[in-house]
């Protein structure tokens, strides 16, 4: 798993936030992801919870090839396939399954598996996984429960997802096993209703310069 390891970090590491985006209109994919990556978000996640979500991957996959463009809410194999086939680069799910850790092993896009409870980190540890998304963040404990598990399971590293705002990000951040975040506060809903891409490439930018 260190060949995933080294470029799932890198992939994480282009900006302190990854925007989790919820695509309900087909139409919107490409002009949104033009906003983020012109805000300076390059790596984006599309969350697999609408029917639009594949062909939206796709298409900003080829639109932006320097966009890094992963699949989130990944439940199952057939999902992390089809995702794969899409053109993802990276792969997030908000669990780790014994089916889905088996795939990741032998797939080449790398998996960031959910978790939120030392067992859960020392079990994906034990197997080779080393970055991992702690989610849903603020319900599980937040930042406290973050600088808890730093010193006991210090090889582990968190992007946090669910629940962070703007201004709860740079306690976050400021953690030494923090390697990103993950958020979709900079995706206003009345914003992506209107088309306002320019107000959101505003939200994006200041995301990035946390």
């Amino acid at each position: 798993m260190k060949h995933h390891a080294e470029k799932l970090q890198y992939i994480l590491k282009l900006a302190p936030v990854i925007p989790v985006i919820t695509i309900n209109k087909g139409s919107n994919a490409i002009p949104l992801a033009e906003a983020l990556l012109e805000g300076g978000l390059k790596t984006l996640e599309i969350t697999m919870r609408t029917p639009e979500a594949l062909a939206a991957i796709e298409s900003i996959a080829s639109a932006f090839p320097e966009a890094e463009v992963g699949a989130g809410t990944v439940l199952n194999v057939a999902d992390y396939q089809l995702a794969t086939q899409a053109g993802a680069r990276f792969i997030v799910s908000p669990g780790a399954t014994d089916s889905l850790i088996a795939h990741a092993q032998i797939s080449s896009i790398p998996f960031l598996p959910g978790v939120n409870t030392p067992s859960e980190v020392m079990r994906l540890l034990q197997v080779g996984i080393t970055t991992m998304k702690f989610f849903p963040a603020e319900p599980a404990g937040g930042v406290p429960m973050l600088k808890a598990m730093s010193a006991p399971l210090a090889q582990a590293l968190f992007c946090p997802t669910g629940g962070i705002t703007l201004g709860l990000a740079p306690d976050y951040l400021a953690l030494p096993n923090v390697i990103c975040i993950g958020g979709s506060w900079m995706l206003q809903e009345a914003d992506l209703k209107s088309g306002n891409w320019s107000a959101i490439k505003k939200l994006a930018a200041a995301a990035a310069n946390l």
